[in-house]
């Protein structure tokens, strides 16, 4: 792992693969680890140079005040567009997953040029808050079992990762994966403040994000090939918005994981994989 200077701040980033073949580019959910291991490792040998970095105030990245933001989504999909070009690996694949899938959608509206593919999985195309009449909001019994919980001692991070595994429980995710990632993510974490802790275990400083302009109604105006993943069992961002970003986005691909939820398990790396690596 290293980092990146860019757009007057640090970016966390690692790189699987070959330094000069085409270049992956996966944001973070907004920490890089959102990204499996398995997956990155498929792609890098699939003959790509594969790089996954941390969203602002996440990981390695500059954190300075999650409570009070000082930048916008638009900043996120400039940093991935000045990220691609540091890396000398323009036009890339870029990848989000979760609300990073929101960054890298206004990222290649915004930036086409800097972009020849993308890979959205788990998100939606609103920002965080309500969502519209249309799309399938998250699950209410689920969120409130959730939301329900108390929170973890913070510097305590065996506490933190068994409180990411019950979290997962509720999500229909893997608890063990979770737990491993989250230990992880408390590795890296910059400090042991509930903000901090909160902005890279739960990405809560994207709710204080300013996320406007809207961007969904611009989606057919991507021109670049598309992968739409989607879990069947999410219950965070219900399928039903990876549906709709595929129908909105002229011929993108859905690939529905029928046995996933939000993250994508390992057992699908591959599948993932293979779909990306089609995109070219």
């Amino acid at each position: 792992m290293s980092t990146v200077d860019v757009n007057g701040i640090t970016l966390g980033v690692e790189s699987f693969g070959d330094d000069d073949a085409p270049l992956v580019l996966l944001a973070g959910g907004p920490t890089m680890l959102s990204w499996p291991d398995a997956l990155c490792e498929r792609l890098a040998a699939g003959g790509r140079r594969v790089v996954r970095y941390d969203l602002r105030d996440s990981g390695e990245s500059t954190t300075a005040d999650p409570e009070a933001p000082a930048y916008t989504l638009r900043d996120l999909a400039a940093d991935a567009d000045a990220l691609a070009d540091a890396l000398g690996g323009a036009p890339a694949h870029l990848a989000g997953t979760g609300v990073g899938g929101m960054v890298a959608q206004v990222a290649v509206l915004d930036h086409p040029g800097a972009f020849g593919a993308l890979t959205l999985a788990g998100t939606r195309a609103v920002a965080p808050g309500p969502s519209d009449d249309d799309l399938p909001d998250h699950d209410q019994a689920a969120m409130s079992r959730l939301f329900a919980r108390a929170l973890p001692d913070w510097s305590d991070r065996e506490a933190v990762a068994e409180f990411a595994a019950a979290g997962a429980r509720i999500l229909g995710d893997d608890p063990a994966a979770a737990h491993a990632t989250a230990a992880r993510i408390w590795n890296r974490t910059p400090g042991t403040a509930p903000p901090v802790q909160l902005a890279n275990q739960l990405g809560l400083v994207f709710s204080r994000l300013d996320c406007g302009p809207r961007w969904r109604e611009r989606l057919p105006g991507i021109g670049v090939p598309t992968l739409v993943v989607h879990g069947r069992r999410n219950r965070f961002f219900p399928v039903g918005n990876g549906e709709a970003i595929a129908r909105a986005i002229p011929g993108a691909r859905l690939l529905v994981l029928e046995e996933a939820a939000t993250a994508i398990p390992d057992a699908a790396a591959g599948e993932v994989a293979e779909a990306m690596l089609a995109l070219g």
